[in-house]
């Protein structure tokens, strides 16, 4: 396949890029190197240093004689978007180019409004590309199961029948999402839905959970192949940070009672993920839905599985239930289907003590560069810094 990659330079699309490179494919990448920039204004930094991406696209052709085509732009630059459409000519499109961090769109005004440009507008720019110039490209984009929220009933995938009045019909599931982040790829869904219904294109939404580890097959064969790993509070996962904190024998925060349950998945299975997605297209006109999670954990219950491997490693591990920044309900029913990707043969890595143990180890190795600063949350989503910093 030829496969456009797009925030090539990220967490999940670097190692994504590579993955399809080492499969054969004709890989091309794309970022405006926004999220480093976010990362300056923050003062923060992931727990190893990350090459730039020309650096790592020039190191795997040294190691692999694979090239990688790479352009620099803005999504919500359309001409940039057609220009590049027209260049790479994509089978699919993998779209991860986006404001990835729900903090960071709770933290002001300025950070929701950005928030919402960069990736509503982005994605719109690359449908209206697609419709334009390539419209049997295969979208697959990268949503989040936080745009259900936590209902009080199953969630499926991505669509729900419903009875009323003594009439059916099947409709997007409903949302409801925490923050401007998880909203922004609400609109996403609606509006990559209304250009499959309309225009017959054909695009993957993929409901990720919250993506852990550090590495894949392709990153360890060369520390300049890295992908970013962070911790902090704005761009950190929750595994992640507890991880670093037991590493530090920090105790670890869990916000409010930690009954918060959501779904997981290794970094690897992110890979795996696409690539099914992406190997096996929707047809024309068709908005296909995947829940893309592993296991579901709750917060509390990740603590206790980080203090059993500290333990291992002789740490003596607490933890401190923090006051909550976040609006969200700390005890609620949590069951969300997650099939379609087995069904296409998804073989999950899932969260076993070795995996944890392989992570602390390697943050151990790396913790001399924790800043410890970054760790507690200064964002709340119903004031402080969202008032301050308007």
């Amino acid at each position: 396949m030829r496969v456009l990659i797009l925030g090539g330079d990220g967490y999940l699309g670097w190692p994504t890029a590579i993955h399809f490179s080492a499969a054969g494919d004709e890989v091309w990448v794309a970022d405006n190197f926004a999220k480093r920039q976010w990362e300056l204004e923050e003062g923060i930094q992931p727990l190893r240093p990350v090459p730039t991406l020309h650096r790592r696209v020039a190191r795997w052709r040294e190691l692999t004689n694979n090239p990688i085509h790479l352009r620099v732009g803005d999504l919500t630059n359309h001409r940039f978007v057609y220009k590049l459409l027209e260049e790479a000519r994509p089978d699919a499109i993998v779209h991860y180019a986006e404001q990835p961090s729900a903090p960071y769109s709770m933290q002001s005004r300025t950070t929701a409004v950005n928030t919402q440009v960069n990736n509503v507008a982005g994605t719109m720019n690359l449908l209206f590309g697609i419709q334009a110039i390539c419209p049997d490209t295969h979208l697959v984009k990268l949503g989040t199961m936080g745009e259900y929220g936590t209902p009080n009933i199953d969630i499926e995938e991505g669509y729900l029948t419903v009875e009323h009045n003594g009439r059916t019909d099947t409709v997007l599931y409903p949302k409801l999402p925490g923050s401007f982040y998880h909203l922004s790829k609400v609109h996403d869904s609606n509006n990559i839905y209304f250009a499959c219904r309309i225009w017959g294109l054909r695009a993957t939404d993929l409901n990720q959970g919250v993506v852990y580890g550090i590495d894949t097959d392709q990153t360890v064969l060369d520390e300049t192949l890295a992908t970013s790993f962070h911790y902090d509070h704005v761009f950190g996962t929750v595994l992640n940070r507890f991880l670093v904190q037991a590493s530090l024998d920090l105790p670890l925060t869990v916000y409010g009672k930690g009954g918060q349950t959501r779904g997981f998945l290794n970094i690897r299975d992110t890979l795996q993920c696409v690539e099914l997605a992406a190997r096996n297209p929707a047809d024309r006109g068709e908005f296909r839905v995947f829940n893309q999670f592993t296991e579901q954990f709750s917060v509390r219950r990740l603590a206790e599985m980080v203090v059993a491997a500290g333990g291992r490693h002789g740490l003596d591990v607490k933890v401190d239930q923090i006051e909550n920044p976040r609006v969200e309900r700390e005890e609620h029913y949590y069951n969300a289907r997650h099939s379609k990707l087995a069904d296409l043969g998804l073989v999950p890595h899932l969260l076993t003590d070795a995996v944890l143990d392989d992570m602390l180890d390697t943050i151990v190795r790396h913790n001399a560069a924790v800043d410890t600063s970054t760790l507690m949350p200064s964002i709340r989503w119903a004031g402080g810094q969202v008032a301050a910093k308007a």
